[in-house]
């Protein structure tokens, strides 16, 4: 049965947006151990302000990569989605801290 060339289109980007998206998974984990290493091993500020930043950037490029892919507007307040990743690890981070 052939395929509608729209319906192939779509098939494409929404593999190429989830392919993108899956790409961005490493980074972020990477951000996650050094934020890890830069807040409790060695107190480190500009270490700390520098990993969460990219890590916040992989996130949203994500959000955005899937959203991409599936032919939904980029520009949409479910990008904010991308900052929850960050926001629960130092929140996660922080527990002890603000706990003791």
């Amino acid at each position: 049965m052939q395929e509608r060339p729209g319906q192939q289109e779509r098939q494409v980007r929404a593999l190429v947006g989830l392919m993108a998206a899956t790409a961005l998974v490493y980074p972020l984990l990477l951000c996650a151990v050094q934020l890890t290493f830069a807040q409790l091993v060695v107190v480190d500020l500009s270490g700390t302000v520098l990993w969460l930043t990219v890590g916040v950037a992989c996130s949203v490029a994500a959000v955005a990569a899937l959203r991409w892919g599936v032919d939904r507007p980029v520009r949409s307040p479910w990008l904010l989605t991308g900052l929850l990743p960050p926001l629960v690890f130092e929140a996660w981070l922080l527990w002890p801290l603000l706990t003791g």
